[in-house]
This record gives C-alpha cells, structure tokens and sequence, in this order.
C-alpha cells in the first residue's frame, strides 16, 4: 500500500516538474521572440558606389577584373581619348588667338591713350571697349580650355574611395554613355549589419549597447554595438505630396503587425575565417541592460 501511494507522488512529482519546465520554456521562448531585443531579420550591408563616366566614349582598357580588391584613386577603365585630346587642342589654339588680339588692342589702346591730343576720344573710348571685351573673351577661352582639360582627365575612371569591384562585364569597344553606371564598387570599410527590430522591442535598445551578430548557415559570433537607430520609416497607410491634404487608408484591420525599425550595428569584432558579404542575413541579438532577463541562454 505504501508503495503504491510512493509511486503516485512520483508520477505525481513528475508530471509537476514536466508541466513547470513546459511553462519555463514557454516563457523563454515568449521572452526571446515577443520582448526580448532579439531579431532573425537582419542583413549585412555596405554602402555601394555606383562607378559611371563622366564622358562618353568607347572603353580602350578594362584593368580591372570582377571581385577585385581596388585601392582609392587606383584606374578602373580607360575611355578613348582622341577625340576630346583634339577638343583640348582646339581650346588652346583658340585662347592663343584671344589672348594675341589682347595684347594687340591693349597696345593700340596705349597708343591712342598717349595720343589723345589728336586721337578723337570717341576713338580712344572704343579701344577701351574693345579691351575689356577682349579680356573677357580670353576668359572664357581659357575655361574653354579648362574644360577640355577635364574632360580629357576624365576618360581615365579611377576608383572614388576603396573596396571591391564587382559585377564586372566590361570589355574593350563597349560604348558608355554620361552616367549610366558601368559598375558596382563595395566600399568595404562601411561594412555593417543592420538589424530589423520590431517596434515593441525598441524600448531594451539603446546606442552603445553591445550586439552578438550570426550569420545564417555560419558558425561563430560576430561582435558589435548599436550605433544608431533609425529616425523614421515610411507611412504605407498615409500617402499625398507636399502641400497637399493628408490620404489616410481608412482600413483597419484586427491584426495589427508591429512595424520594423531599422537598427544600425557597427562590426567590432569578426573571428577568423568568416567573410562578411553584403546581403548576407544575420540573427542580431542586443545585450541590453534592461531587457527582460531570460532563463535561458539562447
């Protein structure tokens, strides 16, 4: 008999600790996925230089190859270059000539200065006139030039800051337009992860707060801080342009999904053997000071 009512406080027991470690877990896994600033929508991001020409033309040299590794100022492309060579050629010739007729008629202008006793002052005022004009005529030769100059520097396409280069395709004879972009260049020093937290969630993050990064399929925790968090996102349900009266969407719906904030974590630490590839997703999880405690690690 006393066997029997052991083996029920047992089971009874039993079932006890299996019901409290259902509650806890469910907790937890509340915790983490409803309160706690944790987010599986995250995505590696890098600011994205699109590299075009500032002049048109055909490529004569590609010295780059795709997913290279390029330093600032380093030569991407080289555009043909005859054709704006002879437009810089043309420009001095012709600030040559404004600048010879300058000096003609500011000698002819000291001439009929020095005298003005038998020059009519009609005469004299005319040569003044024709100096100034003159002057500003070699003024814009000389931006004339100027420009040529330019455009002939600008048929060398050189990387604006470091990074990688890709999607590559280019090939010599390729004709390229003025700002259409010709490739992508990944500024690889603006790598960082931006995690998208739900709205409820934004009270536990704070700037500086401390941030564990896990990239999907790789094993290992990347290392980082909450550098700042968005200021605004867009309204979906208001739209009208400025000065205009406010379109609100009437509609309501009973489920009211939380909106997503953009938050900007800074990479501070990236162990060995990881590559970090922007658009890659991550699962970002913010150690915050005041969010919930949990009971469990993850």
């Amino acid at each position: 008999m006393i066997n029997a009512w052991l083996l029920k406080i047992v089971r009874l027991l039993f079932t006890l600790l299996a019901i409290a470690a259902l509650l806890i877990a469910v907790r937890a896994l509340w915790i983490r996925n409803q309160v706690a600033p944790v987010t599986r929508d995250g995505k590696v991001v890098a600011d994205i230089v699109p590299v075009a020409t500032d002049v048109a033309g055909l490529i004569t040299d590609v010295r780059v190859h795709d997913n290279q590794t390029v330093q600032q100022g380093q030569v991407l492309l080289v555009i043909d270059p005859s054709r704006y060579a002879i437009a810089l050629q043309q420009a001095q010739a012709n600030l040559g000539n404004q600048r010879a007729a300058l000096a003609e008629a500011a000698r002819e202008d000291r001439r009929n200065r020095s005298m003005s006793n038998v020059v009519a002052s009609e005469v004299i005022e005319q040569g003044q006139t024709k100096v100034e004009q003159l002057r500003m005529a070699v003024a814009q030769a000389s931006a004339a030039r100027d420009l040529a100059q330019l455009n002939l520097d600008r048929t060398v396409i050189k990387a604006p800051v470091s990074g990688e280069v890709t999607n590559v395709t280019l090939q010599p004879g390729i004709y390229l337009t003025v700002g259409k972009p010709a490739l992508a260049l990944v500024d690889m020093p603006s790598l960082r992860v931006e995690g998208y937290f739900e709205e409820t969630k934004l009270q536990h993050i704070h700037i500086g707060d401390r941030a564990s990064i896990h990239l999907m399929g790789v094993p290992g925790e990347i290392r980082g801080h909450v550098q700042s968090i968005a200021g605004a996102i867009e309204d979906r349900e208001r739209s009208g342009d400025i000065a205009k009266l406010a379109n609100v969407n009437p509609a309501f719906t009973w489920v009211r999904l939380a909106q997503r904030i953009p938050v900007r974590i800074a990479i501070d630490h990236v162990p060995a053997g990881i590559r970090l590839v922007p658009g890659q997703t991550a699962t970002v999880d913010v150690q915050s000071a005041d969010a919930p405690r949990r009971l469990l690690p993850w």
